[in-house]
């Protein structure tokens, strides 16, 4: 007898999990990976490092033989720098990547915020326009004093012909 295929329409069987991946909040583990990267970026870091090292080498050269903890030339050390460093990295990388998507997020509201800016420029400008082409057709004040002089010296000279002429 042949071997019945599952329909395409119904849904396939929940397979039970072995191993339950432990759940995390996404966003609190972003947060401590920043600030873990951002204290990692410090010269206050740096500087207790420097001196956690520097005890390490000393205590472990000047010390007695039955008081170091890392007999081996600096071994453990080594282990100690390299789990650090293990731990370090993919913690710098998911700051960078939160990072990024925030820079995304604000480059495309920068983004919208100039294209709003620019169409607003643009009516402006279309507007400032029209006001000079309807301020190019009505009669300024200086235009309107020069007539009015011209009106007035022509009464005047019109006064004193009738003045000379009586």
């Amino acid at each position: 007898m042949a071997e019945r295929r599952p329909r395409l329409d119904t849904p396939k069987e929940q397979r039970r999990q072995l191993i339950r991946t432990p759940s995390y909040d996404r966003d609190a583990f972003g947060v401590f990976a920043e600030q873990f990267a951002r204290f990692m970026g410090t010269a206050r870091f740096l500087m207790w490092m420097t001196v956690f090292v520097l005890f390490w080498v000393g205590w472990n050269t000047v010390a007695p033989d039955h008081l170091r903890f890392d007999n081996y030339p600096f071994i453990f050390l080594t282990l100690i720098l390299s789990l650090q460093a293990s731990y370090a990295a993919p913690l710098i990388l998911l700051a960078q990547n939160r990072q990024e998507s925030r820079d995304k997020v604000v480059g495309e509201q920068d983004r919208q915020a100039n294209a709003r800016a620019h169409a607003d420029m643009e009516f402006l400008a279309r507007e400032v326009a029209s006001l000079r082409m309807a301020v190019g057709e009505v009669a300024t004040r200086d235009f309107l004093r020069s007539e009015l002089r011209t009106l007035r010296d022509d009464l005047v000279d019109a006064d004193e012909d009738e003045v000379s002429t009586a």
